[in-house]
């Protein structure tokens, strides 16, 4: 587990912060995704319900990830983007805890309903013995929309990157 965890492949047990946060992007293409349900919790003990989703090896068009945080001096959206014009972003081993995704999507040689403890298609990604669980070789997705709870991954590369912290500023969708 510590080996998986070193490698990026499995995201470190850790609470998150309160605050989901959207993510977006035109075009995500992997070579393996293993999905299944489980509860992130935040410092204060609350549980969020999140498809975890894990994807292989990643290529985005783009990525737009944007977050509200509330401060003294007003709601602050802090916005990364990145890609576009600037070329694909890349992600291995990339981990999303999300409460819902959104988009047109290609599974191939799809399994739905494997037991989650089963998983081998995504290295690190299993699910508790009896749960629900769902696998593809591969995925397609565009117009890809989601609100996460976490994303981890074991390798980025953020080809044109931008950072904007702003008052009131505009998030991903």
């Amino acid at each position: 587990m510590a080996s998986v965890m070193a490698q990026g492949a499995l995201a470190a047990s850790f609470a998150v912060s309160g605050t989901s946060f959207q993510v977006s992007s035109g075009k995500l293409s992997s070579e393996g995704l293993a999905s299944y349900v489980q509860v992130d919790r935040s410092v204060d003990g609350k549980g969020h319900p999140v498809a975890l989703l894990g994807i292989g090896d990643a290529t985005l068009s783009d990525i737009c990830q944007a977050a509200e945080v509330k401060t003294p001096i007003g709601t602050v959206v802090f916005k990364l983007t990145a890609g576009g014009e600037a070329g694909n972003v890349t992600a291995s081993n990339l981990v999303i805890d999300g409460e819902d995704l959104v988009g047109d999507a290609r599974f191939g040689t799809a399994q739905i309903g494997r037991d989650a403890s089963t998983l081998d298609s995504v290295e690190g990604v299993k699910g508790e013995a009896g749960k629900f669980g769902l696998q593809a070789g591969d995925i397609e997705v565009s117009g890809v929309k989601s609100n996460a709870w976490s994303a981890t991954g074991g390798n980025f590369r953020l080809k044109g990157m931008r950072v904007d912290v702003s008052l009131d500023g505009d998030k991903c969708f």
